[in-house]
């Protein structure tokens, strides 16, 4: 199966835009009125930090997710939605083979959601991985939960007949 969240890269393009037309107006409006307050540089302060920590959630939140178990491997992948195609600085890829893996969770945090997956490494120790999955639609979610459910039963299976 293989699914990813490409069609959110527009509105997370548009949310951007807004934040900045919303920036750009309040600081406009912050001049016309700083006359009137008397405490204009602490406002304009305040402004700034609101301004700065929408960009900054929006940052954490955007990414782009990608999950392939066609074949004899499961890919999962992480990557910003800004500048991919240039830069790539944001990516994060687990590649590893269907057997070694052992376990999945699902966090859904209330502006946030993860997917932790738990797998062997070479040498036989558990390791954990996180994805952010903010942007995935619930039933693609729920798409990506049968199919690691159905690999996870396989491996179970396989190893009991031996």
């Amino acid at each position: 199966m293989r699914t990813n969240n490409e069609k959110v890269k527009n509105i997370i393009i548009s949310l951007y835009f807004i934040i900045f037309v919303f920036g750009i107006l309040i600081l406009t409006l912050f001049n016309v009125f700083s006359d009137v307050s008397k405490n204009s540089t602490s406002t304009l302060i305040i402004i700034i930090l609101i301004i700065a920590l929408l960009f900054v959630l929006t940052y954490r939140v955007s990414k782009f997710f990608e999950y392939d178990s066609d074949g004899i491997k499961v890919v999962f992948l992480n990557k910003g939605l800004l500048l991919t195609e240039y830069l790539n600085y944001r990516e994060h890829k687990l590649e590893l083979d269907k057997d070694k893996l052992i376990g999945f969770k699902f966090h859904n945090y209330y502006f946030y959601k993860t997917l932790v997956i738990y797998y062997l490494s070479r040498h036989n120790n558990k390791k954990r991985e996180v994805f952010n999955v903010t942007l995935v639609s619930r039933k693609k979610r729920r798409y990506i939960k049968q199919s690691i459910r159905k690999i996870i039963k396989h491996n179970t299976q396989s190893k009991q007949q031996f």
